[in-house]
């Protein structure tokens, strides 16, 4: 989905305009992969524009450089207070969100650290994710033949940069196939997430999701979703599932920032279930949807941009 222009970018404790966002060729990110970023949804809600869970975003952000011992040359407030300044100066309503830390113009060898950390906002108007049908009919995925590292290599609970080449090829591989979404098995064969999404299989009533140690990235979404489904009295394991239960589910959806929740209707061919979205699916769809456009928000997830 291309990216709409808006007015501004904040870099680096400024507002710039969308075309002078610009970094050198020799920055570290560029050859090396070197920075981490969020995706953050601003939603047009019954009560005004408001980010979800942003503080939940911004922490992950500062935990994601952390592990790779870089630090962020600002606090989470005063990256959180960036993005409101951000939405409000391109005056956008409803929106997606974008801040990045990389390591700039320094050395050119592996290491690092010599290297400035620098931090872009980036902001644009954004639909959903795979299409507004597949919020509503579910999409075919297939199992990729590329795996989710083993742990103690990359690190999958930072959201870095680099991380996500292997994403690019899981998602160049499927729509090659003529799929819609790539899904990756763990190292040791179990079911670990999409391309950049978490995974959620339905079973007899039951919810089933792969735990953290699946070599998957601990979604805000997920993290949400396991909270709307304990609220709706849902029983939820966090398990190591087998790549057969995707072929035997009576649901499956993925949930993301982007992807939000997307029922899948087929696994390499293989109806799921009746090959519609289920109920339990659509059930947590409308309880998040009812938090994030209706401003149902008993946990108070929501931050407003605007004080109207």
């Amino acid at each position: 989905m291309p990216v709409k222009k808006v007015a501004t970018i904040w870099m680096n404790g400024r507002l710039v305009k969308w075309d002078d966002a610009r970094l050198h060729v020799l920055s570290h990110v560029v050859h090396y992969g070197s920075s981490w970023f969020e995706g953050i949804r601003c939603y047009e809600t019954a009560k005004g524009s408001a980010l979800f869970r942003l503080d939940k975003h911004v922490h992950r952000l500062f935990d994601s450089a952390k592990i790779y011992r870089t630090a962020i040359p600002y606090t989470e407030q005063q990256i959180m207070d960036a993005i409101v300044e951000t939405i409000r100066a391109n005056r956008l309503r409803a929106c997606y969100v974008r801040p990045v830390v990389y390591r700039g113009y320094g050395d050119v060898g592996v290491n690092p650290l010599n290297c400035p950390v620098e931090v872009a906002i980036a902001v644009w108007e954004w639909g959903a994710y795979l299409g507004p049908e597949a919020l509503r009919e579910g999409i075919d995925v297939m199992v990729s033949t590329w795996n989710r590292p083993a742990p103690n290599t990359f690190p999958a609970m930072a959201k870095a940069g680099g991380n996500y080449l292997l994403s690019q090829l899981m998602k160049v591989e499927a729509v090659q196939a003529g799929f819609s979404e790539a899904l990756a098995l763990d190292v040791h064969g179990y079911l670990s997430e999409g391309t950049g999404e978490n995974l959620f299989l339905v079973k007899e009533g039951e919810i089933y999701t792969p735990p953290i140690s699946g070599s998957l990235l601990p979604g805000i979404t997920r993290r949400s979703v396991l909270q709307i489904a304990e609220d709706a009295g849902y029983r939820v394991k966090e398990t190591p599932i087998p790549r057969e239960m995707a072929y035997i589910a009576d649901e499956l959806f993925f949930t993301g920032t982007a992807a939000e929740v997307t029922p899948v209707r087929s696994v390499d061919g293989i109806p799921v279930g009746s090959g519609k979205p289920g109920p339990v699916t659509l059930d947590l769809q409308k309880r998040f949807f009812d938090i994030v456009k209706d401003a149902k928000d008993p946990h108070q997830w929501l931050s407003f941009v605007y004080s109207d």
